[in-house]
């Protein structure tokens, strides 16, 4: 357990593009900062909205491993999406990588995201 507020950065999830962390760690929390679809090694972003999930799992999946955990561990996600029409699209991946007790849920469809991807998705979790 932490007992002072602990960065979390690993280079398998993109840096931030702001004055922020990728997560913090607190006490037997983890908060993982919204989450997009870059590439981390390339810098790309996919057009596709399924392909762009994936890629912001797999980043939020970087961030928790670095942590010490897995995707078992969150407790809630907050999914910021440009196009409702997309949940469906969106619920697909989504269920790929939250197969079993998923996490608490938000989903909302905003007027923009940063570097006008499609999603983005922030997490918090518990620390093993």
């Amino acid at each position: 357990m932490t007992k002072e507020k602990k960065v979390i950065f690993t280079e398998n999830a993109p840096a931030a593009i702001g004055p922020y962390s990728q997560a913090i760690a607190w006490n037997d929390l983890l908060l993982i900062s919204g989450q997009i679809p870059v590439n981390p090694s390339t810098g790309e972003i996919p057009t596709d909205v399924q392909e762009q999930t994936h890629q912001v799992l797999k980043n939020l999946g970087a961030i928790l491993e670095q942590a010490g955990c897995s995707y078992h561990n969150v407790l809630k996600t907050s999914v910021f999406i440009k196009d409702m029409n997309d949940f469906a699209k969106i619920n697909e991946v989504y269920a790929q990588y939250f197969k079993e007790n998923p996490p608490a849920r938000a989903c909302v469809e905003v007027a923009r995201l940063p570097k006008d991807v499609l999603v983005e998705i922030e997490a918090i979790a518990g620390l093993k």
